[in-house]
């Protein structure tokens, strides 16, 4: 197994991309701290699935540092380390730039900015003591390309590809990679609307190569490969797993 032994955070772990990378990851053999914001019971279902010595469910808002640090502290306080950090809780407010409001954009860069920076900050104290550990930061195509009428979100995503950077070199003497995933268009709750919109579904599936909507599983299946051993040499860099979507992106 590939994550034997190591034990990893999944933030926004109860649904959707974050609950297929945290079972991935108990499939492979890796120890989870699953965190959630709101849905206690799918984390806990998910936790009892993976087997509940070998994984726990923890509230946390990763807009608050205090959260933050609580959940890393619960997990090294139950499983002894912390080898790696999945950065994946996010939210989208699609909103028309000159209707966003100064709390929709503080929101949003609250838990998709703010969160992976802190996040990884606690993370990070805690693998420079082991010499060794992983971060992952969910992000988005959209780091890339723009999406109007999304704003705030392209912003906060932008913002993580340069935190990926900035992080890897910085981070590199202690042996902690730091690494990014950027999702296309993907079947989770968050793009439910389009998903139950056949006609929506069809523009957007006619748009991407491979002509289907990724699943939660493909990303997991990355972030596998990327927390492994076999993936020491990477870091610094954003994998794009969009089904060629982005080769499109003029047409978005």
């Amino acid at each position: 197994m590939q994550l034997e032994g190591k034990v990893a955070i999944v933030t926004g772990g109860s649904l959707g991309i974050g609950e297929a990378i945290a079972r991935a990851f108990g499939r492979e053999g890796a120890r989870i701290t699953v965190d959630y914001f709101h849905h206690q019971e799918p984390a806990e279902q998910l936790c009892r699935d993976i087997g509940q010595d070998r994984a726990i469910a923890v509230q946390a808002d990763v807009s608050k540092v205090a959260d933050i640090e609580r959940l890393v502290q619960a997990t090294v306080d139950k499983f002894g380390r912390l080898d790696i950090l999945v950065n994946n809780a996010g939210i989208e407010m699609p909103t028309p730039f000159l209707e966003v409001t100064e709390e929709q954009w503080d929101k949003q860069l609250a838990v998709d900015l703010k969160g992976p920076f802190f996040a990884a900050q606690a993370a990070a104290r805690q693998m420079a003591k082991q010499k060794k550990g992983k971060i992952i930061n969910i992000s988005s195509v959209h780091e890339d390309v723009p999406m109007p009428g999304n704003a705030p979100y392209c912003a906060a995503k932008g913002g993580v590809r340069m935190l990926t950077r900035t992080l890897a070199d910085e981070l590199a003497p202690y042996q902690i990679n730091v690494v990014g995933i950027g999702p296309g268009a993907i079947a989770t709750p968050i793009n439910k609307q389009t998903l139950e919109d056949p006609q929506k579904l069809q523009t957007l599936t006619n748009s991407i190569p491979l002509r289907r909507v990724g699943q939660p599983e493909d990303v997991a299946a990355l972030a596998v490969w990327l927390a492994s051993n076999a993936a020491d040499y990477v870091t610094g860099t954003t994998f794009f797993i969009d089904g060629g979507l982005m080769v499109n992106a003029g047409s978005l």
